[in-house]
């Protein structure tokens, strides 16, 4: 062993520092770029360094004191609570099955199994306002959620409830009418409402965003929140009553920068809404909820969940709240939900859901596995529900507070996100705040333009997506599940509706003409907490009478809708999935994938990096690789290739050979009817020479995969 020493020797001394270190990192770089080599960067623009040291740590106050805080204490970087909660953060599951009677049978399943919460959303019909017997609702009913139109069909939900149970309801644009049929549903249940655990869950913003409109004005919807909010402290004191979703901008591409600007800009607009409305700002702010979506970046997600609690804390200090505290849910992200290999999710939801507890979230939603292909079964559901319980009750990480705290890369991470979120935050609010952008169309052209660069990313697998853009599975069997019949559940809803029929919908739009309900813009002088006695009590009557979704819609419509350009929504795996869907469709009509041959060179150990990674390439998009021992000469492969069937060939081999073999190789699959040609490997200074010598694309880490992929299946005639 040499006694020469290297100058980072930790036997000498103390460690040399970052200086030093660089300068030994460089030398092993030979000249090779630092930021290029070992410097990754987020989408959000932010870079990752590839050391960490307590220089990194954000600065210290006047005092010294930590800038993060202590737990519980502002800024609340380090979580809400200021000691271990015996109990942890609550696990809420999603309700979804269309018929009420079914999703009553969940909500039974999954409070007796573990699950402390439950989160119920109303199907587009209840969202928009339309009674099951208007024809407008009869492709809405079910939709995207559980058909609720009276309160006869929600009694058996809040009958599963128990004491400690929450209940968080989506009701999209009509949260007042959601808020009359609980109250008329406890009446029929026996129930006493002021004893339920509600997330009424009202929100205005992210309901426009996510269905496109609102069936009133975007001012009218935030001042029927201070109704909602002042009725609820009377009649439902233990309710929260404004939410806060990141949900649909998330699913429209949002970066983490940007779903904590937008979702303080939505929590500001509210804050100001409830204390327009009388409440005090410290009640005000008691009734906002915010649910962030997480993905699978542990790091960047557990920064994103100590960020918003800080900056929010921020907000509050600042609208003069004397102690300032964050009510943070959160769910496992539905555009890192895969429907290929979708058993991957169970991983990606225990990455998101441990991020979420380390993050500090109070509480937190699984999505089931199977929910990007279709409706969850009772297994997937149950999966989602034990990822939480494992990570509560068999690793304990409630026990810890703030367990990422002290780490050089967290800490800095959550300063820069910070930062970089609080400045796209103050421009946002500059432009009008977030309903404002979402109005002019400026905010949706943004996160498409997100969305663009990272499908841009994703496509050539800079952010690899495991069993769809790597390691695909083509021969992997779909997943088995039965579906609601919906069209009969929509026959039968219909012709019930149609059978209770006018009396009690007439009385309803009679109270809605003569009750005092507000018509125009002139309402918004009115005191916002006699509108609210005047018209939800009157609601609630109506709804524990009978009246469904259409007559207390009417009760509360007032202008009309509001309609914005539409959010577009994509899951990370889609555009390969569209590439796979065509393949399955051309093996079910002719019985055969689209295949590619691969002409390997020379023995096994020069060519198999290669084709591994040609095989991998092409079965992204459904493509079938034919694979083989290698060829030592060009008359060989073509004859191979003739016996294959194929029309398209990928040349794999060694860098060495390249040079030296291509030309040949390529002529001979070019005479041998090969329609296109593939090299696997950059081409580099000799591009031009094989492409006269018959290829006609190279395939390498960076290249654009899916271009290439719908190129190549529209080349073999596999259609869309």
């Amino acid at each position: 062993m040499s006694e020469e020493r290297s100058s980072l020797d930790l036997g000498q001394g103390p460690f040399p520092g970052r200086e030093a270190w660089r300068e030994v990192v460089e030398r092993g770089l030979a000249g090779a770029s630092f930021e290029k080599k070992l410097v990754s960067l987020l989408g959000e623009g932010l870079a990752i360094q590839p050391l960490y040291t307590r220089g990194d740590l954000p600065d210290a106050g006047a005092g010294g004191e930590d800038p993060a805080g202590f737990p519980g204490a502002p800024p609340l970087t380090r979580g809400a609570w200021p000691l271990a909660t015996p109990g942890g953060w609550e696990i809420l599951q999603r309700l979804d099955h269309p018929d009420p009677s079914a999703a009553a049978e969940q909500a039974a399943v999954e409070l007796s199994r573990g699950a402390t919460g439950l989160r119920l959303t109303f199907d587009a019909a209840f969202r928009a306002g339309l009674s099951p017997s208007d024809p407008a609702a009869l492709g809405l009913l079910g939709e995207g959620g559980v058909h609720v139109s009276r309160a006869d069909q929600l009694a058996p939900i809040l009958a599963r409830l128990g004491e400690e149970s929450r209940l968080a309801i989506d009701a999209g644009g009509q949260p007042l009418a959601a808020a009359a049929l609980v109250q008329a549903a406890c009446a029929l249940q026996g129930l006493e409402p002021s004893r339920l655990q509600l997330s009424l869950d009202a929100d205005p913003i992210g309901a426009l965003a996510r269905d496109g409109a609102l069936p009133l004005q975007l001012e009218a919807a935030l001042e029927d929140l201070g109704e909602l909010a002042l009725w609820a402290k009377a009649q439902l004191p233990l309710a929260t009553t404004a939410l806060v979703s990141t949900e649909a901008i998330h699913h429209a591409g949002a970066d983490a920068v940007q779903e904590l600007a937008i979702a303080l800009s939505t929590g500001a607009r509210y804050l100001r809404a409830l204390e327009a409305a009388g409440l005090s700002i410290e009640d005000a702010a008691d009734q906002i909820v915010f649910q962030l979506q997480v993905g699978s970046d542990v790091f960047v997600e557990i920064a994103k969940l100590r960020t918003a609690r800080r900056l929010w804390c921020r907000i509050l200090e600042a609208s003069g709240v004397e102690s300032p505290r964050m009510t943070l849910h959160a769910q496992t992200a539905w555009r890192s939900m895969t429907a290929r290999d979708p058993w991957v999710n169970m991983l990606r939801a225990t990455v998101a859901a441990f991020a979420g507890a380390a993050g500090g979230a109070q509480a937190f939603t699984v999505r089931p596995f199977d929910a990007a292909v279709s409706h969850p079964d009772d297994f997937a559901r149950r999966i989602a529900r034990n990822t939480q319980l494992i990570l509560r009750d068999e690793s304990q990480l409630h026990r810890v507070i703030d367990p990422a705290g002290g780490s050089f890369y967290v800490e800095n991470l959550s300063e820069e996100l910070g930062a970089a979120a609080w400045s796209e935050l103050q421009s946002l609010e500059a432009a009008g705040g977030v309903g404002a952008a979402l109005l002019e169309g400026s905010l949706q052209r943004r996160l498409a333009e997100t969305a663009a660069e990272r499908r841009n990313r994703i496509a050539r697998r800079k952010l690899p997506i495991t069993g769809v853009s790597e390691f695909p599975h083509l021969e992997e069997r779909p997943l088995a599940r039965q579906l609601p019949d919906l069209e009969s559940l929509r026959a039968k809803w219909v012709k019930d509706a149609s059978e209770r029929g006018g009396a009690v919908a007439g009385a309803g739009v009679e109270a809605a003409q003569t009750s005092g309900a507000p018509g125009g813009a002139g309402s918004a002088s009115r005191d916002a907490s006699e509108r609210g006695a005047s018209r939800l009590d009157r609601a609630s009557e109506l709804a524990a009478g009978g009246a469904d979704i259409g007559a207390l819609a009417g009760l509360f419509s007032r202008g009309g809708p509001t309609r914005i350009e539409p959010l577009r929504f994509e899951r990370l795996s889609e555009p390969f999935e569209r590439l796979r869907d065509r393949s399955d469709a051309q093996l079910a009509s002719a019985g055969v994938r689209p295949k590619v041959f691969l002409a390997n060179l020379g023995p096994v150990a020069r060519h198999l990096a290669r084709a591994m990674f040609a095989d991998n390439f092409f079965g992204a998009g459904g493509i079938e690789t034919q694979g083989n021992d290698g060829f030592a000469d060009a008359a060989e492969a073509a004859a191979a290739f003739t016996a294959s069937g194929a029309k398209v060939a990928a040349i794999c081999g060694a860098d060495a050979d390249y040079e030296a073999m291509i030309p040949a190789f390529a002529a001979a699959l070019r005479s041998a009817g090969a329609t296109r040609i593939y090299v696997a490997g950059r081409p580099g200074a000799h591009e031009e020479a094989w492409r006269k010598s018959g290829v006609d694309g190279f395939i390498f880490m960076g290249s654009d995969l899916v271009a290439c992929l719908e190129d190549t299946l529209d080349h073999m005639g596999v259609g869309r």
